[in-house]
């Protein structure tokens, strides 16, 4: 039988070497961040706001049964706006009838500063209500007594439209930021191309300049430039209003000039 070679390594079981914990702790350690599984989104949280406590407690029981997490229960409005800017929930159940501040009000706080969608609660089918709890930001509202096949759907609509508007306002935002910048290069575009124009017409008037002083001064084109350049310098002089000094007193007369005599 042939002798192993050293550079072999030797047959050795790893359930020898490491136990199964010692392992799983290993293969936890190694594992991508991005790879390691996600906690799955917790329940649905809800402030609910009732002034009646019978019925905040039994509407407290439904939503609480039907997977929602309570974080909050008001007994009028401004608890119930205090509440919402508290958790930050993700629907607020808001009854229309309350002391101290009413529900319509609280829910146009709580629209108005974007915190969470408001689900009213009334015992009153009037139209005048529901209007004026729309138009407090209301995305939706349900009436008493509560039934889980109304009211469910209702908080799921009213989550999904609060969803929606808000990520319609993020697309704004990001639209008018993008024309801001868009706007801002464009202006920062036209200046350069401004600066470039007149760095041209200042060239062009220089280069005459030169010119007239090499063939009415006997410059040359070296020196005529460098008067031209020291000129402007010792005289607080921009070489463009210098040049044109220059254009203006050695240059050819106008024909209109010629054609008046």
């Amino acid at each position: 039988m042939a002798a192993r070679k050293k550079s072999e390594e030797p047959s050795i079981n790893i359930d020898e070497v490491l136990t199964d914990e010692e392992l799983k702790a290993v293969a936890n350690e190694s594992e991508p961040a991005e790879r390691k599984a996600k906690p799955e989104d917790g329940p649905r949280t809800v402030v609910v706001a009732e002034d009646e406590a019978v019925n905040r407690m039994d509407l407290v029981a439904m939503l609480e049964d039907n997977g929602y997490e309570v974080v909050g229960q008001a007994a009028n409005g401004e608890e119930a706006v205090e509440l919402t800017r508290k958790y930050r929930p993700d629907v607020v159940c808001m009854d229309v009838k309350m002391p101290r501040m009413d529900g319509i009000t609280a829910a146009g706080i709580i629209c108005d500063e974007n915190i969470a969608p408001v689900v009213m609660l009334t015992a009153f089918s009037q139209t005048d209500l529901v209007k004026k709890a729309t138009g407090a930001g209301a995305m939706a509202y349900v009436t008493k007594p509560y039934e889980e096949s109304k009211l469910l759907p209702t908080l799921e609509v009213a989550m999904g439209r609060f969803a929606e508007i808000n990520d319609l306002l993020d697309s704004v935002e990001r639209g008018e930021r993008k024309l801001k910048e868009t706007t801002d290069q464009l202006k920062e575009t036209e200046e350069k191309l401004k600066k470039a124009e007149d760095t041209l017409e200042e060239r062009k008037l220089v280069d005459r300049a030169k010119g007239l002083l090499m063939d009415k001064a006997d410059f040359s084109e070296q020196g005529a430039f460098r008067w031209i350049q020291k000129t402007s310098m010792d005289q607080r002089i921009p070489k463009k209003r210098l040049a044109q000094a220059i254009i203006a007193k050695y240059g050819d007369p106008k024909p209109s000039d010629s054609g008046e005599r």
